[in-house]
């Protein structure tokens, strides 16, 4: 008579979780975002060899000996050294920026994100003989005025950037000192609300 011995259960669980380190130990395969210009159904061996290159690195920082990197992020590409980074014109910088580009970009003042980068002058009109600072023309959100740094005026509709003189941008800008610095508007009061009567107890009944 053959004897059946009463064994306990394999326990599967050891093999289960052995494949799971195993497979945590495994090199994870890399991956890229698509660039705005790019998509899945244009996009290229080459273009994707490029876009796993990313993070690249573009150089060391003679002076802090930090690695600089051109990096996509959420907002765009950017460089990153340590943990100070500074945006990139363009997608395809990332690709071509410099260490000497890279350094030049870190030596300019940092700025916050959404914020433009300060345009140059439409021209140059030389000195004001007032104030004796330089008169540019510069593009503004209501179009283009002439400024020496402390004084702003539009130009009239019958002037351009290219039309307007030194000496009549001088005129503006003396009109414009002479009007003097422009009333702030006091928000009117509200009438204070009227308060309610109070309200006498009733009478209890007796």
């Amino acid at each position: 008579m053959t004897e059946v011995l009463d064994l306990p259960p394999i326990d599967t669980s050891l093999s289960a979780a052995a494949q799971k380190r195993a497979k945590a130990a495994q090199p994870k395969p890399r991956t890229g975002s698509l660039l705005k210009t790019q998509s899945l159904d244009t996009i290229t061996l080459e273009d994707a060899l490029q876009l796993l290159s990313l993070p690249r690195v573009v150089g060391t920082d003679p002076e802090s000996g930090e690695e600089i990197t051109a990096q996509n992020g959420r907002y765009g590409p950017y460089l990153k050294k340590g943990t100070d980074s500074r945006t990139l014109p363009s997608e395809e910088a990332m690709f071509t920026v410099t260490l000497e580009e890279a350094l030049e970009l870190y030596k300019q003042p940092k700025r916050g994100r959404g914020q433009r980068a300060a345009t140059p002058p439409l021209r140059e009109l030389g000195d004001d003989p007032n104030s004796g600072k330089p008169i540019v023309v510069k593009d503004g959100r209501f179009g283009a005025y002439v400024t020496d740094g402390e004084t702003n005026r539009t130009l009239p509709r019958d002037l351009t950037p290219e039309s307007i003189t030194p000496e009549r941008a001088i005129e503006l800008l003396a009109e414009k000192r002479a009007q003097g610095p422009a009333k702030k508007r006091t928000p009117a009061k509200k009438p204070a609300a009227k308060k309610a009567p109070a309200k006498k107890p009733a009478a209890s009944k007796k």
